[in-house]
């Protein structure tokens, strides 16, 4: 580091005075040596001073501090503020129904009795309103299919449920029907005496339980016809008038004197 002026001429001054003390050393000490030591004491107790002078900066930290965002508070849904809707004054909001509904269907596998159960296939006489006479005897007849699974045998029969009772006669199967298979079954039965509509349902039975699908008859008794016709055997009565002569006299009121 240059020295200034002022540090120059403190330099020279202090060099005189050693050489002014130079009596007490030693004859063989050298005027340079001398100097070159005292600008060397100089310049350490300046650049020492400057030193102490000297504040050093505060350290800086270089590491970047990461600062994480502050968590939200859970909170539970049934905690949560709710909100009912309000509606003008007066307006029913009723949900609309539209389409068909649905109907409920019978489980076939849940009508049969132990291994039996019967399934029906159709009418095979006597439709749904037949019109019959008053106490006229029919036979109804349904086809029907094993869908259990051990045979039919030969003195399983059709037995009444619920309705009208038609005084039925029962008629045994009287053959071996295999499951899978189908089959016709019958009744006999006797109309009403009174005109109407009369409907009876009927089950399949192995003598002891009931099984199967409903078997059901629906007629119809007509009423007797009042016959109002004239029989064609029967005479009408005639009127013949009497003829009235010209000379016969006509009697009078009025009698003559």
């Amino acid at each position: 580091m240059p020295l200034n002026r002022k540090q120059f001429t403190i330099l020279i001054l202090l060099a005189l005075l050693l050489v002014g003390c130079g009596g007490s050393a030693e004859p063989n000490m050298d005027v340079d040596a001398v100097m070159t030591a005292s600008i060397g004491t100089m310049v350490a107790s300046f650049f020492g001073t400057q030193t102490a002078m000297y504040t050093p900066p505060s350290p800086t930290s270089t590491a970047t501090e990461t600062r994480f965002p502050t968590p939200t508070p859970f909170v539970p849904l049934n905690a949560l503020p709710t909100s009912t809707p309000t509606w003008p004054s007066g307006m029913l909001l009723a949900p609309t129904i539209t389409g068909t509904l649905p109907t409920a269907t019978v489980n076939a596998g849940a009508l049969g009795y132990g291994c039996n159960n019967l399934a029906f296939v159709r009418d095979v006489n006597v439709p749904s309103g037949t019109v019959v006479k008053a106490e006229q005897d029919f036979t109804k007849t349904w086809k029907v299919e094993n869908t259990g699974s051990c045979k039919w045998m030969f003195l399983y029969h059709v037995l009444f449920l619920s309705g009208t009772n038609f005084d039925p006669i029962y008629n045994n199967l009287g053959k071996l029907v295999e499951p899978g298979s189908w089959a016709e079954i019958s009744v006999v039965l006797s109309a009403p005496k009174k005109p109407g509509t009369y409907s009876a349902n009927f089950r399949f039975s192995d003598g002891s339980h009931m099984f199967g699908a409903t078997l059901g008859i629906t007629i119809v008794v007509e009423a007797d016809q009042i016959n109002t016709s004239i029989p064609s055997d029967t005479i009408a009565p005639t009127f013949t008038s009497i003829p009235n002569p010209s000379n016969t006299p006509i009697p009078s009121d009025t009698p003559t004197p």
